[in-house]
């Protein structure tokens, strides 16, 4: 290893940029759908050899090109959303493939720079690395409109017995203790003394150990439990992105979504649920098809769908909103949640006024922006437990999922992955939303149009699922939900204070130790 790392830190030039971008894509394989999570330790260790003993300019280089490699392997799916209407937006895809990751790499790069202040010290280099690396990610998902897309954390859903640790830490949380273990091999250098050469990697390791071991015995004593009297019938159409939006498809895509409410019809159902825009029209403004949909209900039950909702303004201007609506027995719609965090050039234009002019519009079609709604919402619906509507994207931001002083007793995340086609993105998003189950103590049910739909208890466990580009349904219950974790209540509080803690100490250990930006060899 001390001789890997000694020819990785000789790299000049393009070699350097090279083997940094190749270690970011190595990354990706520890990420949804792989989950090769040893893959992180080649990652982050062969970075901080990279970036070892190195100028601060050279550090950022480099790990702008590790950042490089990782988001273009990690977010290349996006370019099948631009072949949904290849004439209209397929020039965009140099600047979706490219563009983007060029932008998020700076993340990477400003957390290898900062490590490159504590080059005195390869234990001290590496623990600021890990707080650097988590608290960029934070800034990533909280920054403008917030992208906190693959998280590193994220890549332990395959291993939930570590991922328990994100009911105290979050989802950031569970990063810094991931970089900072897969980094921590990096401290093996020649300098270091024998004795202490592999103490540090040991260490991190048997501290992953004893988190599984923990997250074991949290998973074994809650056994899913479900709500009694419910069962829920979710249904996944799979009607392709090219035909959802089609005049003459309009009629066909609501029969399909009637016909998989129905059958199998020897199933005791109470309650539908039905994906993000699941049929091309408003449904709050047809009542002959509410009372069609009312046909299929039990006395008491309902459909729970998404739907595009519209209204007007004061000026009588046309606004739209993302919505989930709740239509009762009687094809009623008794129940309204509008969608709160918009995508950015897919529901709305940023700066319309500037980019219109160059021919770029939103993905969604129709010639008006969408319109955000209120805020998060707990529904109460008759005959169900109050929920957490969440619409598509909502879904991926730790936190901030559920309303806070009425918690919901379940999540419903409605969506539309179907843009992205088979990609690694539906795998991504399943495995995001299903953390939000572990976060804050909720059960999950997930209806996407395309896939991958689920239903998720409160640990993070996927007992019922339906793949991607599947027709047919999932009958469910309802999982109980947990009492609230610490981390529903205290969110990033319970992170935010020990990253501030640990920067200050380790910034005051580089300073006392003489070590200065910008020192080291380019």
């Amino acid at each position: 290893m001390i001789r890997v790392a000694s020819a990785l830190s000789e790299l000049r030039g393009w070699r350097r940029h090279g083997a940094a971008a190749l270690l970011g894509a190595i990354a990706c394989a520890a990420l949804p759908p792989f989950h090769v999570v040893p893959a992180l330790w080649i990652a982050f260790t062969g970075l901080l050899w990279l970036g070892g003993g190195v100028s601060a300019r050279t550090a950022f280089a480099t790990g702008w090109w590790f950042g490089l490699g990782h988001f273009v392997v990690g977010l290349y799916w996006l370019s099948n959303a631009l072949l949904i209407d290849p004439l209209r937006f397929a020039w965009l895809i140099p600047f979706a493939v490219l563009g983007l990751p060029a932008v998020l790499a700076v993340f990477p790069a400003a957390s290898l720079w900062i490590a490159s202040w504590f080059g005195a010290s390869p234990l001290v280099r590496v623990v600021a690395f890990a707080i650097a690396w988590t608290a960029f990610e934070w800034v990533r998902g909280h920054g403008l409109t917030g992208f906190p897309w693959n998280l590193v954390g994220y890549s332990w859903m395959e291993t939930l017995t570590v991922a328990q640790i994100g009911a105290w830490v979050g989802a950031y949380g569970l990063s810094f203790v991931t970089v900072l273990a897969a980094a921590t091999p990096a401290t093996i250098t020649a300098s270091a003394s024998r004795a202490f050469r592999w103490a540090p990697g040991l260490l991190s390791l048997v501290a992953i150990g004893a988190i599984g071991a923990w997250g074991a015995a949290r998973l074994a004593a809650h056994p899913t439990e479900f709500v009694p009297d419910l069962r829920l019938r979710v249904v996944q159409a799979s009607v392709p992105q090219t035909l959802k939006w089609r005049e003459d498809y309009r009629d066909s895509a609501f029969a399909q979504h009637l016909e998989l409410s129905r059958s199998p019809a020897n199933t005791l159902v109470t309650h539908l649920i039905w994906p993000e825009t699941a049929v091309p029209f408003l449904l709050a403004d047809e009542p002959e098809r509410r009372r069609v949909i009312a046909g299929l209900l039990p006395q008491g039950g309902a459909l729970l769908t998404g739907s595009v909702r519209a209204g007007e303004t004061a000026s009588q201007q046309l606004k739209l909103w993302n919505s989930v609506l709740a239509i009762n027995s009687a094809g009623t719609v008794v129940a309204t949640y509008d969608k709160v965090h918009l995508v950015p050039f897919g529901e709305y234009l940023p700066f319309r006024s500037i980019l219109a002019q160059v021919g770029i519009d939103k993905l969604v079609y129709g010639p008006v922006d969408f319109s955000s709604g209120p805020g998060l919402t707990t529904m109460r619906i008759p005959g169900l437990p109050s929920l957490g509507p969440l619409v598509c994207y909502e879904a991926i931001f730790p936190g901030r999922v559920a309303e806070r002083s009425v918690r919901p007793d379940w999540l419903l995340n409605v969506s539309n992955d179907g843009w992205y086609g088979d990609s690694a993105g539906p795998y991504q998003h399943l495995a995001m939303a299903r953390m939000r189950s572990i976060e804050e103590g909720l059960p999950l049910v997930r209806a996407a149009n395309t896939g991958i739909s689920a239903v998720v208890d409160p640990l993070g466990r996927t007992f019922a699922s339906l793949g991607y580009g599947v027709v047919g349904v999932i009958d469910a219950g309802i999982p109980n939900k947990l009492p609230p974790t610490l981390y529903s209540r205290c969110g990033d509080f319970v992170l935010i204070p020990l990253l501030i803690v640990l920067a200050a100490f380790f910034l005051a250990k580089g300073v006392t130790s003489g070590t200065s930006v910008g020192r080291g060899r380019s």
